[in-house]
């Protein structure tokens, strides 16, 4: 039965691949992205991607880096799936770079001598938010707060997220405006969507369990 879900799935991106569907590049964490090892985002930070990770536990800190050279539109938000276990789960996360004003709030983290921060946080309960379907992942998701601003002192930025109240919990590290058909990804993107988006749609990269049978179907 796996075995022939597998292929329905594949079956389906194939059917997806010769369409004008605009998309992201998905990525799984399949390490802890810390300071020491943070993920690098080595194209613009402008192109779409979708990271699916893990705050393992309260003290977790996920980091993120892009390079900046000149002025760009920098995109990121918090999206949490839409689960029973993830009703009041939605990290907050921070935007680090120079020229950025410096934080009001106490953050889990230091930031580099000369830097500012940008806190994105959110207030209230997931049912206040925004709910939307993502076509090939074919999971619904709450979308949280949003930063969406131009950047223009170059030098390395950070994007940290984290849980104020220490919880552990699946999110998705939304990072840039640009989507792409499959044919105008690169080889290596290509691979990303074909292995990573039957597993998204298998639910194997959560950890907890996620029915979504109330919900309507996803397209």
């Amino acid at each position: 039965m796996r075995k022939l879900s597998i292929i329905c799935l594949l079956l389906m991106l194939l059917g997806l691949i010769g369409q004008d569907v605009f998309a992201h590049v998905p990525y799984v964490e399949n390490r802890d992205f810390s300071q020491r090892l943070p993920f690098k985002i080595r194209d613009s930070v402008e192109n779409s991607m979708a990271i699916y990770a893990l705050l393992y536990n309260g003290k977790d800190v996920d980091v993120y880096t892009f390079e900046v050279t000149e002025p760009v539109r920098v995109f990121v938000s918090s999206v949490v799936p839409i689960c029973p276990a993830y009703e009041s789960f939605l990290p907050w996360f921070a935007v680090v770079g120079p020229g950025l004003p410096l934080p009001e709030e106490e953050l889990p983290f230091e930031i580099p001598e000369g830097y500012g921060a940008v806190v994105v946080k959110h207030s209230g309960s997931n049912d206040t938010l925004e709910q939307f379907c993502e076509p090939v992942g074919g999971k619904y998701y709450y979308l949280g707060p949003i930063f969406d601003e131009t950047v223009s002192e170059p030098g390395t930025y950070y994007v940290y997220y984290w849980d104020p109240e220490q919880r552990r919990g699946d999110y998705i590290a939304s990072i840039g405006f640009k989507e792409f058909t499959f044919d105008q990804l690169t080889f290596i993107e290509q691979l990303h969507v074909l292995i990573y988006s039957p597993l998204i749609r298998l639910n194997l990269e959560l950890h907890t369990r996620c029915p979504q049978n109330d919900l309507p179907a996803c397209p």
